[in-house]
């Protein structure tokens, strides 16, 4: 009933997902190739788990 209450898991992990991106676009434009690819490391970790949370949440309907 109050589901919409709820924050978005989801939602959470796009937004810092994004910030990593953008964080390694940056690094990479200042030329800092060990911080990009620290970055697009984390980012694309962050990616696995909102492809996992989605895989619940498919599941669970």
């Amino acid at each position: 009933m109050f589901g919409w209450l709820k924050p978005d898991p989801v939602k959470k992990l796009r937004k810092a997902y994004d910030q990593k991106l953008e964080q390694a676009m940056h690094a990479q434009r200042n030329g800092d190739m060990r911080l990009f690819a620290d970055l697009t490391a984390e980012s694309e970790e962050l990616w696995q788990k909102i492809e996992q949370l989605q895989q619940q949440h498919a599941a669970n309907q």
